[in-house]
């Protein structure tokens, strides 16, 4: 059986470049807290604007998910393939766990932040904080599926 198909290069550069995609705007919020959390309400409020449309990275977090998935399943007879490959989608679902448990209530009780409600401080923090796990996550499933492609390339030269 051979090791190494065009299939399979194209399935892990599909992989990385979706899970690049699900990073970006992760890491964006991530570098972006530290300023936002100095903002008043009215500033705030003016910046989360900048991030109507941004849901059109679902797409990019819908095929991250299913390359994951067709990865893990193409490289379960490869351990050293696998394990980081499953850490990656592990660390991808934890992400959006984060959003869809954190993140979007407050867009929901904000309505996009378009909406003042009385406890926006709080829920401000939980929308930055709840983002920069979710960066993390994305950060350290890439750094999980880089290291399986090493895997896979060390292996390849045995």
């Amino acid at each position: 059986m051979r090791r190494h198909t065009f299939g399979y290069d194209v399935l892990f550069f599909l992989a990385i470049l979706a899970t690049l995609f699900s990073l970006a705007p992760g890491l964006a919020h991530l570098f972006e807290l530290p300023r936002k959390m100095e903002m008043g309400q009215g500033a705030y409020f003016t910046v989360q604007r900048l991030y109507a449309g941004w849901e059109l990275f679902g797409i990019a977090i819908a095929v991250q998910f299913v390359t994951l998935v067709l990865l893990a399943w193409r490289s379960l007879r490869e351990h050293y393939v696998f394990r980081p490959v499953l850490a990656a989608l592990v660390l991808a679902i934890l992400a959006q766990a984060l959003f869809w448990l954190f993140t979007f209530p407050a867009n929901v009780r904000t309505a996009n932040w378009t909406r003042l409600p009385p406890d926006w401080d709080d829920l401000r923090q939980i929308w930055e904080y709840s983002h920069a796990g979710g960066a993390l996550c994305q950060l350290l499933g890439f750094c999980c599926l880089v290291s399986a492609l090493f895997a896979r390339v060390r292996a390849a030269g045995r």
